[in-house]
């Protein structure tokens, strides 16, 4: 039996080998949060194993830049992290410095993200969504997300935005450059 053509060009992109399981780390963002209270990324953290990526670590860090930045450096580099959510530290409060952070340690900021965040999260919570500053950013090969410590906001992000499309993003970050095609004269 011959398999079902994909319905267009971007379904058929999206249809390519995966390649293995990402591996994730999760870092809550938190001057009260620790591994005995933390409902926000326990929920990331199930989420992600039960969509099949590896969860390589956690890390309880306080609302501080240097302390986020040393935090998400670690799981870049010696954890192996392709990929990283951070929970808290995404509003508007003085010690909300996580977009910041991310910033700093990441190469290009992928926009879409945030955008389409907060139009979800309008639609769940109203106004009050302008408030959040979700973010995502590549670093190299990997992929930071910003998220809010709510663990509703978290199981927003996860099931409707970061779990549907993080292996194709991954994919994507993980192709060869290509040099362009010399033009005919």
């Amino acid at each position: 039996m011959t398999p079902p053509k994909p319905a267009s060009p971007a379904a058929a992109h999206r249809a390519e080998p995966a390649g293995p399981a990402p591996r994730a780390f999760v870092i809550t963002a938190s001057d009260t949060r620790g591994a005995a209270d933390d409902p926000g990324g326990d929920l990331v953290a199930r989420r992600l194993a039960a969509a099949g990526i590896d969860v390589v670590g956690r890390a309880w860090v306080h609302d501080e830049r240097a302390a986020l930045e040393a935090a998400l450096r670690s799981a870049l580099g010696p954890a192996g992290a392709d990929l990283v959510l951070v929970t808290g530290g995404t509003g508007v409060a003085p010690r909300d410095v996580t977009p910041e952070a991310i910033r700093a340690v990441g190469d290009r900021e992928l926009p879409g993200f945030g955008e389409l965040f907060r139009m979800l999260s309008y639609l769940e919570i109203g106004p009050a969504a302008q408030l959040s500053r979700a973010a995502c950013f590549t670093a190299g090969r990997s992929v930071i997300y910003a998220l809010p410590g709510s663990p509703a906001a978290c199981a927003l992000a996860l099931d409707r935005l970061i779990v549907p499309e993080v292996r194709h993003l991954l994919g994507q970050l993980r192709r060869p450059a290509r040099l362009p095609k010399p033009r005919k004269p």
